[in-house]
């Protein structure tokens, strides 16, 4: 089996309702569907991906703007075992 390796590509994120929302973010989701929803398990983002999926960002998950300017949930933990800080 071939392997591969991950190239290095540097993204901007941050960790939702945690750190202060970049404007990346509100200018991406002022005209694409963004709900923001709070229940037992604390805030949730619900985003719409252009392919129709859904995706839910929860408090300390960190989101990604790709690099093509999409955006993306990651839970911290994987997000902080494939990214380091630059």
């Amino acid at each position: 089996m071939t392997k591969y390796i991950k190239k290095p590509v540097e993204v901007e994120a941050f960790k939702f309702a945690v750190d202060d929302t970049p404007e990346w973010f509100l200018e991406k989701t002022k005209n694409s569907y963004c709900e923001f929803r709070h229940d037992s398990n604390g805030v949730a983002c619900i985003l719409s991906t252009p392919e129709g999926s859904v995706m839910i960002a929860r408090a300390g998950d960190f989101i990604i703007k790709g690099v093509e300017g999409e955006i993306y949930p990651c839970e911290s933990r994987i997000f902080e075992k494939t990214y380091e800080k630059v």
